[in-house]
C-alpha cells in the first residue's frame, strides 16, 4: 500500500505562513484523490482541501484565498501553502490520499481515505 509521510509543521503567529509536505510512495495508479484535513483538541477531524488526478481542487470556505494546494508530481509530494495564517487554523494536519479510480474526488470522507500521513502540528499564536 501507499504511505505518507507528513512534514514541514510548527508555530507562528497570526498572519504568518507555513508550508507543509507529504511525501507519498508506494503507489502506481493514475487516479487517486488526495487531500489534507485537520483536527483540533476535542473537534471532529475535518476537510481542509482536496485535489484530484485531473488538477481538480476543492477548499473548504474557511481557508478560500488563504490555503493552496499543490502537488509536484516528479517527486510524488503533495504541498499546503497556508498563508495569513489564525488561530483557529491551529490543529493536528493530516495528509490523506485513496486510489479508487473514481472520477475525481467523489468523496471528502474521512472513513473514504484509505491512506494517511502520521500528522504534523500547526499552532498559531495570536
Amino acid at each position: 500500500g501507499a504511505q505518507l509521510e507528513t512534514s514541514g509543521g510548527g508555530s507562528v503567529q497570526t498572519g504568518g505562513s507555513l508550508r507543509l509536505s507529504c511525501a507519498v510512495s508506494g503507489y502506481a495508479y493514475s487516479s487517486y484523490c488526495m487531500g489534507w484535513f485537520r483536527q483540533a483538541p476535542g473537534k471532529e477531524r475535518e476537510g481542509v482541501v482536496f485535489i484530484d488526478s485531473d488538477g481538480g481542487t476543492r477548499y473548504a470556505d474557511s481557508v478560500k484565498g488563504r490555503f493552496t494546494i499543490s502537488k509536484d508530481n516528479a517527486k510524488n509530494t503533495l504541498y499546503l501553502q497556508m498563508n495569513s495564517l489564525k488561530p483557529e487554523d491551529t490543529a493536528m494536519y493530516y495528509c490523506a490520499a485513496y486510489f479508487r479510480g473514481w472520477i475525481g474526488c467523489m468523496s471528502e470522507r474521512v472513513a473514504d481515505f484509505d491512506y494517511w500521513g502520521q500528522g504534523t502540528q500547526v499552532t498559531v499564536s495570536s
